[in-house]
């Protein structure tokens, strides 16, 4: 981790990936990486998964996307991805 200004809350393992999504999307920023979570009530409406993460730039050779039928679902996926592509993201 890098810059850390201190704003990094401690992390309650019972609650799950949905609570620090926005200190993953700042902590990639500050790698370099283009992030963005999105939920689509278009595809939420025809029940198919809602919830998109997108990331580019940076060290990520390629942009990556991650879908799920929920928030955890996304980010679960999305940081599995991550992690494949090399970024050690620290949550």
């Amino acid at each position: 981790m890098t810059g850390n200004r201190g704003r990094w809350p401690k992390i309650d393992e019972e609650r799950g990936v949905e609570d620090v999504t926005l200190l993953i999307l700042e902590w990639l920023g500050e790698q370099g990486v283009n992030a963005m979570i999105r939920m689509d009530a278009e595809r939420l409406a025809d029940n198919a998964p809602a919830w998109t993460f997108a990331a580019s730039g940076g060290p990520l050779a390629n942009g990556m996307r991650a879908d799920g039928r929920t928030v955890r679902q996304c980010m679960s996926v999305a940081l599995a991805r991550l992690r494949d592509a090399g970024l050690s993201v620290p949550f």
